[in-house]
């Protein structure tokens, strides 16, 4: 038997989805009467949660709605191409694992600011607040003042009491531009709104160190904005000294960018190359195959629902920054 048994593995048995195995275990309505206890006795006999089909802090204890909120700005998302939808989907999954279910709710920037709270929490539908995407201190100080339980998810702000889980940007981002130094690149350039999110200012910060330890000039009015005030994306400008290396702060961006290369007949790796960042891509057969960072999203889902329902439990858990791992992937992009 396994050291941890998951929904996912009950549901494998079953070949039903995770939602299934969770309205069964927790009593829900939507699963036959016949269904729900054979899953509760394959449950059982594979020893899901110890002694208990429920987990000893269930929120059932607390008689909460036994729902996250996953709050998104529209600008970030996009089914058809966003990463943000793609995490949104393993996060979904780990809080289903932790007996939670979630509610996605996109915001407006009109929402941001005005300070307008979501409707799921006005209308309290939700236990806790995951906040997917840069919003300002101040829009997360107005939701935390409405949900104390409240996670901030690929961001952070100064506020240091704020739990927050993201990617290890600096360190990774560093990484990358070194690897393209050391194979013999000396004019870098980097990619994306280096005020955008918190983010793509760490990533921009450790493509800078790389620069630095290897004695190469570096400016931030060298970046080139892919993206304008409000977040929304913007024509590239290819300049007419062409680096060697374009570093881009996510992949989306990179793919873009190799496009509007090869409509300038500039060839991606032979005139000049592109990385990317966090290993997700809109689907584009012309482009380029990638190298990038990937930024595991099982990993980030997992820490950020283990954090928000252990906030909503009144468990223990560790404030402030985590940090979610990664690898550098090389493929064609980079000569």
């Amino acid at each position: 038997m396994s050291e941890k048994i998951r929904l996912s593995d009950i549901a494998a048995r079953f070949n039903v989805s995770t939602v299934t195995v969770s309205k069964a275990l927790s009593g829900k309505d939507g699963v036959g009467d016949e269904l729900r206890e054979e899953i509760k006795r394959v449950a059982e006999e594979m020893g899901y949660c110890g002694k208990s089909l429920f987990p000893k802090s269930s929120i059932s204890a607390k008689k909460g709605t036994g729902n996250v909120g996953i709050v998104i700005p529209k600008r970030f998302f996009s089914p058809s191409a966003s990463y943000y939808w793609y995490l949104f989907n393993y996060l979904s999954t780990e809080l289903l694992e932790n007996n939670f279910y979630s509610i996605m709710e996109l915001i407006s920037q009109e929402d941001e600011d005005s300070l307008t709270l979501p409707h799921l929490l006005m209308e309290k539908k939700v236990d806790g607040i995951v906040l997917l995407g840069q919003v300002s201190e101040a829009y997360v100080k107005k939701t935390a003042e409405a949900c104390p339980n409240i996670l901030l998810l690929d961001f952070y702000t100064q506020d240091s009491s704020f739990t927050s889980v993201l990617a290890d940007n600096f360190y990774y981002s560093w990484l990358i531009t070194t690897k393209a130094i050391q194979l013999g690149h000396k004019k870098l350039r980097f990619v994306g709104k280096y005020n955008a999110t918190s983010s793509i200012q760490d990533r921009f910060l450790g493509f800078a160190k790389a620069l630095f330890d290897a004695g190469l000039p570096v400016s931030k009015d060298d970046i080139i904005s892919d993206r304008d005030e409000n977040g929304l994306d913007i024509p590239l400008v290819i300049p007419e000294d062409l680096p060697e290396v374009f570093v881009c702060n996510c992949d989306a961006t990179a793919v873009k960018l190799i496009a509007a290369l090869k409509e300038k007949g500039i060839r991606v790796p032979q005139d000049t190359s592109v990385t990317g960042f966090d290993n997700y891509t809109v689907n584009n057969s012309d482009s380029v195959p990638l190298t990038t960072v990937y930024i595991r999203p099982e990993e980030t889902a997992a820490q950020a629902a283990s954090l928000i329902s252990a906030m909503i439990r009144g468990e223990d858990y560790k404030k402030g920054r985590h940090l979610a791992g990664g690898s550098l992937i090389m493929r064609e992009s980079l000569k």
